[in-house]
């Protein structure tokens, strides 16, 4: 049976974080909010909030691998970003690989008939909700 931790998921990029949180017993994601981050870096304050108010037990950080496994320099700023995670708030940081889950968020929105502008900043949160998902997914 699935254990009843509290899930916080990030879709990290260079620009914008998406977060969604979650509860592993169910397996879905909630997106709850999208970040600015200048050059990956997050306003630490703000993701103090959202910690505060989750009380998330995991951390999942999406991994931004190539189709052929490859990574990237977003990649390892993806993991310091885990790490970092880690380390402010003592509670474990795991990596997801992500392939697709931006181009999914997409479509998703698209099949919902969402305006584009909404779609842009929903993109971010349902990637987010999708690396959670997909965590889920893959322990059970």
């Amino acid at each position: 049976m699935p254990e009843s931790r509290s899930l916080m998921a990030f879709d990290f990029g260079d620009r914008w974080i998406g977060v969604a949180v979650g509860q592993e017993m169910l397996g879905r994601g909630s997106g709850v909010a999208r970040l600015k981050a200048r050059d990956g870096i997050p306003n630490w304050e703000e993701i103090a909030k959202l910690v505060e108010t989750w009380q998330p037990d995991l951390f999942l950080v999406g991994l931004p691998l190539n189709m052929d496994d490859s990574e990237t320099e977003l990649c390892h700023r993806a993991r310091k970003f885990a790490r970092r995670l880690h380390g402010r708030y003592h509670r474990p940081a795991e990596m997801v690989d992500e392939r697709l889950t931006t181009h999914e968020a997409k479509q998703d929105l698209f099949d919902r008939g969402e305006t584009p502008d909404y779609a842009r900043e929903g993109v971010d949160r349902r990637a987010a909700e999708l690396i959670l998902e997909t965590w889920c997914a893959a322990q059970h």
